[in-house]
């Protein structure tokens, strides 16, 4: 058994190093040149029309607000890997790995972008009259040949059904551990968070927005002013941290106290594999978490993914990279224990007990809001194969998961998962690739017409002339 479980486990990550990573990468590149790196050249539009426009009455049909829309997406993109994930890479490939987060991130903005934007649309009604979507919506509706597309999105969203209890149940693991290390009962915490996301998940799309719009916001921000004053306290490493990033990104990094060593090949890897799970790259989850916005174009949402990318790939993994670099941090311990690293560097200025219990209260509201809105997902994915009525059901395994996830070491099941979520993701990336050209004709319509970007950038034209006379 042991033997089978480590060839599963080996083959799982083989395909995330790999296959899935190339075919992110490809996906990124083609996206980007197709759409002519406008996440780079409009990236200040982007950002008044998403940050920018978070207050703002939006218009055309949808369920929630796009900003809702966002924070739901966001909520399940931001979790414990943010946190934990950045410090393994770095453990594994050196500091060059955090470029080359940022390399993926930068390319994989237009791929999530891409995802929203067919989600949108190709949206519909469910029998309570919510938008709802998704990568099974897409490929079985979009695809040029419709019986491999709909054949590809029964596959996809059976793996992903089957995929979700379990990685629910992982993140409630998380959950578990946090809440113990400031001394709260674990099973205790399992039966509390249970009955929490249900009454959330249950209430249905527009409370799950409500409770991410809120949550989603605050946690961010109290995680990134801890690691503000810890990178504050060591501001006078940052000029060297950067040099050192860049240098180890092309050129490998050498042996450093608990640091074994890395070269500029296990750097690329590392930082492209921790990159797309930090942000959901190629999973097709975004478009599940926008389908019941309110927008009157599939681009304008489909922006929101870029902002996502943002927030979560390049922000928090950067300022969770720095924290670990600059207080010197990952030369201290072996890469097996890389997962403590963060924990360890809000210690060294906020002491042992103030430091842990940040850290851990940071990782218990990312997991939470992730599984709140995984249970969502999980409840789609019902839908998709057995309808509305019958999702509901579906709904109660996913959220009961999350108390299995408090009572059961479920490491032997968890070799299975990267694996299951390979075979899912990798002809969904097959599937954008296919459906390119849909999301080119969309984009040029948004960015062409005077009913939306035209008029956007002349609103701005006409405000700016009234302020200058």
């Amino acid at each position: 058994m042991n033997s089978l479980i480590n060839t599963v486990a080996n083959i799982g990550s083989w395909i995330w190093s790999y296959p899935l990573l190339i075919m992110i990468v490809i996906c990124g590149v083609l996206f980007s040149i197709r759409l002519g790196f406008f996440q780079i050249r409009n990236f200040v539009y982007v950002m008044g029309q998403t940050a920018g426009s978070i207050f703002k009455k939006s218009k055309g049909e949808g369920t929630v607000s796009p900003f809702q829309a966002a924070a739901t997406a966001l909520a399940c993109t931001v979790g414990a890997s943010n946190i934990v994930g950045v410090p393994i890479a770095i453990a594994f490939g050196g500091p060059g790995a955090l470029f080359w987060m940022w390399v993926c991130s930068l390319l994989g903005m237009l791929t999530k972008f891409s995802e929203i934007v067919l989600g949108i649309k190709y949206r519909e009604k469910n029998e309570e009259g919510v938008y709802v979507s998704g990568p099974m919506y897409y490929m079985s509706k979009g695809m040029p040949n419709k019986k491999v597309g709909k054949t590809m999105a029964w596959m996809m969203s059976f793996t992903l059904m089957l995929f979700l209890p379990f990685t629910i149940s992982a993140q409630s693991v998380s959950a578990v551990q946090s809440a113990e290390v400031i001394g709260i009962n674990g099973i205790l915490t399992g039966a509390v968070l249970t009955i929490l996301i249900g009454i959330i998940t249950f209430g249905g799309i527009k409370r799950i927005a409500n409770v991410t719009d809120k949550m989603v916001p605050i946690m961010v921000i109290v995680y990134l002013i801890g690691a503000f004053i810890v990178i504050g306290a060591n501001i006078s490493a940052i000029p060297s941290v950067f040099e050192m990033i860049f240098k180890c990104a092309f050129s490998g990094s050498s042996a450093i106290g608990g640091f074994a060593g890395a070269s500029i090949s296990a750097a690329i890897r590392w930082g492209f594999a921790r990159g797309a799970y930090s942000t959901d790259l190629g999973m097709g989850s975004a478009s599940m978490g926008h389908a019941a916005a309110t927008t009157d174009h599939p681009v304008r949402q489909g922006l929101w993914g870029i902002f996502e990318v943002t927030v979560s790939g390049i922000i928090i993994c950067t300022v969770s990279g720095l924290t670990v670099l600059c207080t010197g941090v990952w030369t201290q311990v072996p890469a097996e224990y890389a997962g403590s690293m963060a924990t360890m560097a809000f210690q060294s200025v906020f002491g042992n007990e103030i430091g842990g219990i940040i850290v851990s209260l940071a990782m218990l509201f990312f997991v939470v809001s992730t599984m709140i809105v995984q249970v969502y997902y999980g409840e789609k994915q019902c839908e998709f194969f057995f309808g509305t009525k019958k999702a509901k059901y579906g709904k109660f395994i996913f959220v009961l998961s999350i108390f299995l996830g408090s009572i059961l070491n479920l490491s032997t099941i968890f070799a299975f998962l990267d694996l299951i979520l390979g075979i899912a993701i990798l002809p969904h990336l097959v599937a954008l690739i296919c459906m390119s050209g849909q999301v080119v004709e969309l984009k040029k319509e948004f960015f062409s017409n005077p009913k939306y970007y035209l008029k956007d950038i002349d609103y701005k034209m006409k405000k700016s002339e009234i302020k200058s006379v």
